[in-house]
């Protein structure tokens, strides 16, 4: 597996929106990605019975929403000092689809590290690979 170098600075917004936003049973996960241009951008989850986004996701339509489409590194830390918690698998094909050169940050908080979300995804399915060219 190959790995970066965390970017410690992405750790700490996703920690501190952890801490600061996330109340309750409806917002229990935060996220924050590094764009291309220098900037962090912070989500998280909505939470609800029928299923509702993860933080990650919520976070790719923030993004979205504030010019941000070229995402390189995102983290996602879970709310009462879970700490770094890896993509489910969802959110590791859709970062895959959106961005497939996309560092993640895996692993403890005290050994944490940063992994393509194609190593998360070996063998995967590249929805983009199987569409049809339309006519």
């Amino acid at each position: 597996m190959q790995t970066h170098d965390v970017d410690q600075e992405l750790v700490a917004a996703g920690t501190d929106v952890a801490l600061t936003r996330c109340r309750g049973d409806n917002h229990t996960m935060a996220a924050a990605a590094r764009a291309s241009d220098g900037r962090i951008i912070t989500a998280v989850n909505a939470y609800h019975f029928t299923g509702g986004p993860c933080a990650e996701l919520v976070l790719v339509g923030t993004a979205a929403a504030q010019g941000a489409y070229d995402l390189r590194t995102i983290v996602a830390v879970g709310d009462r000092g879970r700490g770094i918690v890896p993509p489910c698998g969802r959110c590791r094909q859709v970062l895959l689809d959106y961005f497939p050169l996309i560092d993640v940050v895996v692993g403890p908080a005290s050994h944490p590290r940063a992994v393509p979300v194609t190593d998360l995804l070996p063998e995967t399915y590249v929805w983009a690979d199987h569409q049809l060219d339309a006519p």
